[in-house]
């Protein structure tokens, strides 16, 4: 074999392993070009393991992703390594959100029940929740202890069963698991998937928008406020600002990830679409048909900017399912649009008969 043969020879060998790493979704680090002074037996070694590398961690991701066996045992593994918080009280909640989002999600992707999730309470104090490989899900005692309307919280886990819906945690598992692999090169590659159980790591930001949407979907096919989708994150830029990285940590923020600010806009977004365009929310006012409806006042933890999305959520609801239709009534502090219960006037409110009135006049 001539020179130019052997140049376009191994020329071939490298591109196509390169072409294959890109084609799997896998971080290599880049071959070295072939010099005069790399021996054949060194680049075909090259080859040779980063193709057996690739297949064993598509191998072992596919284990645990879909396998009923390798999902349990990812299960035990991630319980091991965060602890499990037993709390009856936070297990039923959990169990009770879970319940509720897997029927909701049911009703847009019936393939929810082809693989149900397993998830538990861990004992970490920040404020987060994850899924990984498998439907396999986790939720930090901290989401509970910052959050206690139910709402919020099946937001965060509705998020992270959409990642799980659409199978994002493979795809960034893919991304991600070369360099661990490499820095771990004594251990085996599953050992190294279970040591190495990201929360989101790799998830890119268009998988963040995805995610933060099939919340809202979800959301609005349960009993939960839709307009708590916008309303948590109105909570994090009360407490942290409206950067990316939001307090805590939730659900793993970052330059790379849509800030705090546009996560709340979007939901804003959705909540005016979801009503038909009859109601919207700027800076804590909330309007009905483009006219003042009234500010909701700051009640027990929540600013009235937080509030405002809630009372927005119920208005939001009761325009998309008719009640509008059925006028406005005031029941002791509660404000009613048909049978929807909209607001429960605190002492900071206005009055549930004025509000009431008011609405029926923007009707």
């Amino acid at each position: 074999m001539n020179k130019t043969h052997q140049k376009k020879f191994w020329s071939k060998i490298v591109g196509g392993f390169v072409a294959f790493s890109l084609a799997i979704g896998a971080s290599y680090t880049t071959l070295p070009t072939p010099t005069a002074s790399a021996s054949a037996a060194s680049i075909i070694g090259a080859v040779i393991g980063g193709a057996v590398q690739a297949t064993q961690i598509n191998s072992a991701i596919k284990k645990y992703n879909k396998t009923e066996e390798g999902r349990q045992e990812l299960f035990a593994a991630m319980q091991q390594k965060y602890g499990v918080n037993s709390d009856p009280e936070l297990n039923r909640r959990l169990d009770r959100i879970m319940s509720a989002l897997t029927s909701a999600i049911g009703q847009v992707d019936p393939t929810v029940y082809d693989k149900p999730y397993l998830y538990f309470v861990n004992n970490d104090k920040s404020f987060n929740a994850f899924c990984s490989l498998g439907h396999v899900m986790s939720v930090n005692t901290g989401l509970f202890n910052a959050i206690q309307n139910e709402d919020e919280i099946a937001v965060v886990i509705g998020h992270e069963m959409g990642h799980g819906q659409k199978d994002h945690p493979a795809k960034g598992m893919r991304r991600s698991i070369g360099p661990a692999i490499l820095a771990n090169a004594t251990g085996s590659i599953a050992g190294v998937i279970v040591a190495n159980i990201w929360n989101n790591q790799g998830i890119t930001k268009p998988q963040e928008w995805e995610a933060d949407n099939l919340a809202f979907e979800y959301l609005t096919h349960s009993n939960y406020n839709p307009g708590a989708c916008a309303a948590i994150w109105q909570r994090v830029m009360d407490q942290s600002g409206s950067g990316g990285d939001s307090f805590a940590h939730l659900m793993v923020g970052g330059s790379d990830h849509p800030s705090n600010k546009e996560r709340r806009n979007n939901y804003a977004k959705k909540l005016a679409e979801y009503s038909g365009k009859h109601v919207a929310v700027e800076d804590g006012n909330i309007s009905v048909n483009g006219q003042f409806f009234c500010t909701p006042a700051a009640a027990s933890d929540m600013s009235g900017a937080e509030r405002s999305y809630f009372v927005a959520g119920n208005l939001a609801a009761a325009f998309h399912n008719g009640q509008n239709k059925l006028g406005a009534t005031s029941e002791g502090s509660t404000v009613k649009l048909g049978n929807q219960p909209i607001i429960i006037v605190t002492g900071d409110d206005e009055s549930a008969s004025v509000l009431a009135e008011r609405l029926n006049s923007l009707l």
